[in-house]
């Protein structure tokens, strides 16, 4: 029983979902690992778990390219091509200028590397911009938005159903103004960012997602080693299983330590070895010209130079050749490996500083470190793995993952979880926020009687503090408008050359207004501060939610009575409410100086759950010792902070000096001779009332202004004008294409066997003029026809040759059509024969049923022979009578009529048949006579009123009632061997029939005596 209910619940399950499925426009979701070369795309979608995109060209990866023609863009393998033969139309390398401004020198960088391409600062942002033409421009983003939508088309290609939600990789060294260029070149491209996740992070979830069984509460240090196209990064994580409120026990990662170099990778050996091809074809002397003057050359020695590399990674040596390099002469030059490590000795050298970074940052030692996992293309090169090998002091180094893919399905497996349509195996994340974030304010002291301006820091996020995070700082000492600045913090740990390419460090200036205002509405109120409200959200992007002012106010104007309760909540909020509070630990090192500023503390959050607990629904916050609203934000910021705490040492939870209080506040709470009726009614009318006034803020973005929203629309109509020109010009091409494949095609059909047997010379003539003067049309006009013109042209020829097409399809048909009708014929008479002949007794089919099958079968019969002698008759070039969908009617006409007959002998019953003699059957009757009379001469011994109840009783259980228990006979029977039915006795009753009763088993007692 269990088990059919189990089956009925699956099945329901199933059909949910497959229901679900049915009605949801896409449930698909893709991820982007974004590097400055290659782009990898994964998908996830019903069916299809974490798989990852071909390409038109069935490549795993994409280069990072765009070729902007006068009529059409290209993408990707194609642009790249086009970069030899016209390298200013091709954009490459777009993630190097992202966020920034002009005279940046990683711009500078850029034009030395690219000076086919004209840079131009874009007003009044100052950004960079690609001149194309006079009246053309591109941003850096726009080329970008470009490429992400062609990542979509490729996906929604590769999973049949629309895309829209997608999670994109970003180097982890990004900063604020890099990152939100990521965020607007997709909205650019109508895409949805569930998230930015750092590459190293998505590296590390892969590498914990398929090894969530060996992760245990034990740590595991991995090291991944990301050496790409542009830069390197190393980055030290932790695993663990760490202990959730929602997901009970689970794995999570935590980035301990990371070190990055910009500059480092591969396209910089790249760059090396190119220069040193031209040295060699300049040093030959076959022309006059210089090589690397012309940039169409040096794109064809750039690409040659890119292949010699990958190649030189397994071999010793390997000759480069360009076929006709310049002014047609041929290139060819042998390179050994040793050459090329000379050429990027230097670049060698710098190969173990991340590492030394990394573990300096997570104050850990080699030896701490359990793997060191190699990722990215350019680790492939052996001089990259001997130096790091040395540097880590290691046997060997990890290649156990794959170091292209890596970052896409992590990314793609965190797309899933963010996702509504899927549910993933929780995998906790404790990424780290690279540059620490302050806030900075000044405010007018007065000391000895002589005014100052004093300026005040407070970091709002440490270096390498988590996120996804909430902030409060509480000004507590201005009454009127007042402006506070957001800016990057001590950004030492960065080398000069670092700083510089940084850019700005002031992130964002901001301007409240109403503060005044709200001072003098809540003048008979206690001030509680003016609260700002900061959130860095998971793609570590930071935002100011909003600011208010908030107030405390007597209800009734009269003070209220101090109760048990009330004087331990006071008691506690002073704690809190004046003096010195500590910082958060390792995680905030915030100082709070004298009700200026507050960081909400863990302690100050343990004291309000204890809080709770004592009070019911009261809650304290902070400083204001009955705010809410003020309490939902704190909760927000400390549950994800301690569920990414949680992985680490016990012994790193932070422990404040007011457990006591606490502890204290407990044992009072739970003494049974509180007065619960006073408790009650002060909480249900509370004395005390919190205001809270939205204060207006004005915010000036200084490091990069976002684009306005008429920039922002312009940019998605300019990329939207693209797409629908190249949608349009990729139909007219379908269009022509198939024009012309129709024309050649029925040329060729005319001449073959089959269509001249059903065809005149004068309709063969008439078809193949058409044809030719489509053809010449084509040829002369077609280039300019649009594409409403080609499909009419084309469906033209179609109904011109739509008779001649329809008479060869049908008799390529009829030997097959023909064939099955005969065995379907021959089944179903051979099938009618053997019900008819069934036994009357047997028979389980009607004689209506059986005279219809035998009709349909004669009519069937009848009209197969007349039609397709009506059809020889004919002559080859007429319309055929004998038409494939008439047989397939038929055939579907009998099939119907002998699965119904099929399926009716299948579940019908076998009527039931005499099994005993009659010898048997008189001995058994005349033996059944002989106990009846006996029963009828010992009515004292058993009384026929009570066997009758009892019988009555064990044959129908009355409503209500529970079913007759079985006897303890019955149930000796049940433990032991299993009960059988006992064999039908058929009996004679007094109106002659015969019925079959239970043949009853002798009594174990005595028998009665007579």
């Amino acid at each position: 029983m269990y088990r059919k209910m189990g089956l009925l619940i699956w099945v329901s399950v199933c059909f949910t979902l497959a229901h679900v499925a049915l009605h949801t426009d896409s449930m698909a979701v893709m991820s982007v690992d974004l590097g400055s070369e290659w782009i990898k795309i994964a998908i996830v979608k019903p069916g299809v778990p974490m798989e990852i995109v071909l390409n038109k060209e069935s490549r795993r990866k994409t280069p990072v390219a765009v070729a902007l023609k006068e009529t059409e863009r290209l993408f990707g393998d194609s642009a790249v091509a086009m970069s030899a033969k016209n390298p200013k139309v091709v954009f490459r390398y777009l993630q190097n200028l992202l966020g920034k401004l002009l005279e940046n020198p990683q711009v500078e960088l850029y034009r030395k590397r690219f000076p086919e391409h004209r840079l131009v600062a874009a007003e009044p942002r100052g950004t960079v911009l690609y001149k194309v033409s006079d009246e053309l421009y591109y941003s850096p983003e726009e080329l970008l938005g470009m490429v992400l939508n062609y990542s979509r088309i490729l996906a929604q290609d590769f999973a049949e159903q629309p895309i829209k939600d997608l999670v994109i990789t970003v180097p982890v060294f990004f900063n604020q103004a890099e990152r939100r260029a990521v965020v607007q070149a997709a909205q650019m491209a109508g895409l949805k960012v569930l998230q930015l996740i750092n590459d190293n992070t998505a590296v590390a979830l892969n590498y914990g997602v398929f090894r969530r069984k060996d992760i245990n509460a034990t740590a595991q240090n991995v090291m991944f080693y990301d050496m790409g196209s542009s830069s390197t990064t190393a980055t030290i994580v932790t695993y663990m299983t760490t202990k959730t409120k929602d997901w009970g026990t689970q794995p999570q990662l935590q980035i301990r330590g990371i070190g990055f170099n910009r500059n480092l990778g591969g396209h910089e050996m790249e760059l090396r070895l190119q220069d040193h091809l031209a040295k060699i074809f300049n040093g030959k002397k076959q022309t006059s010209k210089d090589v690397r003057e012309h940039p169409r050359a040096m794109a064809k020695l750039w690409k040659e130079a890119n292949r010699v590399k990958t190649v030189l990674s397994a071999n010793f040596d390997h000759t480069a050749q360009v076929e006709g390099l310049l002014d047609d002469i041929d290139f060819k030059a042998k390179v050994t490996r040793q050459e090329f490590e000379e050429l990027c000795s230097d670049l060698f050298e710098k190969v173990a500083d991340p590492v030394h970074q990394a573990l300096r940052i997570a104050e850990m030692k080699m030896e701490d470190i359990d793997h060191v996992i190699l990722v990215g293309g350019a680790t492939r090169v052996p001089k990259v793995q001997e130096a790091l090998l040395a540097a880590v002091g290691k046997k060997e180094l990890g290649k156990n993952i794959n170091a292209d893919e890596a970052a896409a399905m992590g990314a793609v497996y965190q797309a899933a979880a963010l996702s509504k349509a899927f549910k993933v195996k929780p995998f906790l994340i404790r990424d780290a926020a690279l540059y620490p974030i302050q806030v900075e304010f000044t405010r007018s002291v007065e000391e000895d009687g002589v005014k100052n301006i004093k300026h005040n820091k407070r970091v709002l996020f440490q270096r390498m503090s988590p996120y996804p995070q909430r902030k409060v700082i509480t000004f507590n000492r201005y009454t009127d408008d007042f402006e506070f600045f957001v800016n990057y913090g001590d950004m030492g740990f960065l080398c000069e050359h670092d700083l510089s390419i940084f850019g700005s460090l002031n992130l964002t200036t901001a301007r409240l207004s109403g503060v005044g205002a709200s001072f003098q509405k809540h003048s008979n109120a206690e001030s509680k501060g003016i609260k700002a409200h900061f959130n860095m959200d998971e793609s570590g992007i930071l935002a100011l939610d909003r600011v208010e002012a908030v107030f405390e106010t007597m209800q009734d104007g009269e003070p209220e009575e101090e109760s048990t309760l009330t004087k331990l909540g006071n008691t506690i909020s002073s704690l809190f409410g004046g003096g010195s509070s500590e910082a958060d630990g390792k995680e905030n090192l915030t100082e709070s100086v004298q009700d200026e500023e507050e960081i909400t503390s863990k302690s100050e959050k343990e004291t309000q759950e204890e809080l709770e607990q004592l009070i019911g629904k009261a809650t304290f916050s902070g400083q204001d010792s009955n705010h809410p609203e003020e309490q939902d934000d704190e909760q927000t910021e400390e549950k994800q902070t301690e569920e990414t705490k949680k992985g680490e040492n016990k012994s790193e939870k932070s422990e404040t000096p007011n457990d006591q209080p606490d502890d204290a506040g407990k044992e009072e709470a739970k003494d049974p001779e509180l007065n619960k009726t006073e408790e009650l009614q002060k909480l249900k009318a509370p004395k005390r009332l919190k205001i809270s006034e939205d204060v207006t803020v004005y915010l000036e973005v200084k490091d990069l202004p976002d684009l306005s929203q008429d920039e922002m629309s312009q940019s998605q109509k300019k990329l939207q004008d693209l797409t629908d020109r190249d949608h349009q010009k990729h139909e007219r091409e379908k269009a022509a294409n198939s024009l012309e494949a129709f024309i050649f095609e029925t040329q060729d059909k005319l001449h073959q066997e089959e269509y001249q047997l059903v065809s005149t010379p004068d309709e063969r003539d008439k078809i193949s003029g058409k044809l030719s003067a489509a053809s010449n049309w084509l040829d002369e006009d077609g280039y300019t026809a649009t594409t409403k013109e080609l499909k009419t042209k084309l469906s033209e020829l179609r109904k011109l040759c739509k008779d001649l097409f329809f008479k060869v399809e049908e008799r390529r048909k009829w030997p097959d059509r023909l064939a099955a009708l005969d065995s379907m014929l021959n089944h179903s008479s051979i099938f009618l024969k053997g019900a008819s002949l069934l036994p009357e007794d047997d028979q389980i089919f009607t004689e209506v049923e059986l005279n219809t099958l035998e009709k349909v079968i004669t009519e069937t019969s009848t009209w197969k022979n007349t039609t397709v002698k009506e059809q020889n008759n004919l002559k080859p070039t007429e319309t055929p009578v004998l038409l494939s969908k008439d047989i397939e009617a038929k055939l579907a006409l009998l099939d119907r009529e002998v699965k119904y007959l099929l399926n009716k002998a299948k579940f019908a019953k076998p009527k039931p048949r005499k099994s005993k003699n009659t010898t048997t059957q008189e001995a058994q009757n005349a033996t059944q006579e002989e106990k009846n009379a006996t029963a009828a001469e010992s009515d004292k011994n058993i009384p026929p009123v009570k066997e009758t109840e009892e019988d009555t009783e064990s044959k129908e259980a009355k409503p209500g009632e529970a079913p007759p228990t079985a006897s303890p006979t019955e149930k000796a029977t049940s433990e032991g061997e299993e009960a059988t039915l006992p064999e039908p006795v058929e009996t004679e009753s007094s109106e002659g029939t015969v019925e079959k009763k239970p043949e009853s088993k002798p009594d174990k007692h005595p028998p009665d005596e007579l």
